[in-house]
């Protein structure tokens, strides 16, 4: 393959954009084009989204009381149909997915999107794989702490982890997640972190008596991981949030393998 063609899906998150861009324009090998929601919608068609390689999720989309507003992309949890049928068309095609922090819990009542993330993340408590669950906590981003700063470590051999066998230390922010997420992904790294509540911010979508009372079991530290949905290969990152990540040259490695590895034949295979 001589050039990765990636279509980068933003909006519904503060970011810098400059320096996110940046690390697509550095990336040998990969064309970087960036459409955000709602236009977003009208590029994911089947008729047009097949003349990118990949797509790279940037988005916080959907959100319950806070999507029209941060994306005009609907507020309802749940995507409009001709966006859940371009989704689902995505998938069976077998088309490459990345998503990248807060994309993970875009959609947060669509069923298929869990599934894609991979991800037990959760904006408040709530039914997940028939168990009620709390809210997800959150470290650092644009809460009162700063983010933490960890080093990830390889769990596996594989593609998207070449020339980062030793890991790397990364600063940005991190989730709080359940642990049962694990037994549908493979692992890719860990995170060297005590993921217990003390160390995080309750969810601050949540209601504010769940805020008041919020508690956590001990969380998951798998922070990057890949799996499959239909035919689609997929790379999910907890990291990925700010400039502090944008800026660390590894992390810039981990994105683009995972970028040429979705779009790779090896990876439908």
């Amino acid at each position: 393959m001589d050039s990765v063609y990636v279509l980068i899906v933003s909006k519904g998150h503060d970011y810098d954009h400059n320096r996110f861009l940046a690390m697509f324009a550095d990336m040998p090998g990969v064309t970087a084009t960036l459409v955000e929601q709602p236009a977003a919608q009208v590029v994911l068609k089947p008729e047009h989204v097949g003349n990118y390689d990949c797509v790279l999720f940037y988005d916080m989309s959907g959100i319950p009381g806070i999507g029209l507003l941060h994306d005009g992309a609907g507020d309802t949890g749940l995507p409009p149909d001709d966006y859940r049928a371009s989704i689902e068309a995505l998938v069976e095609r077998g088309s490459g997915l990345v998503l990248l922090n807060h994309a993970t819990v875009s959609w947060p009542l669509w069923p298929l999107w869990r599934r894609i993330s991979g991800s037990s993340f959760m904006l408040q408590s709530g039914e997940l794989d028939g168990e009620t669950v709390p809210g997800s906590g959150y470290r650092g981003g644009h809460g009162p702490h700063p983010n933490p700063t960890l080093k990830l470590v390889p769990q596996c051999e594989h593609p998207v982890l070449k020339g980062l066998e030793d890991g790397f230390e990364i600063t940005d922010e991190i989730y709080l997640k359940t642990a049962g997420f694990e037994q549908g992904v493979t692992p890719l790294m860990r995170g060297d972190y005590d993921f217990v509540a003390e160390n995080f911010t309750p969810p601050p979508l949540a209601p504010p008596e769940e805020q008041a009372n919020w508690n956590h079991p001990p969380g998951s530290d798998l922070m990057v991981w890949a799996h499959t949905v239909e035919a689609s290969p997929v790379v999910a990152s907890d990291v990925g949030d700010g400039p502090t990540a944008f800026d660390n040259p590894n992390f810039r490695k981990l994105l683009e393998n995972a970028l040429k590895w979705v779009a790779s034949p090896e990876a439908r295979d």
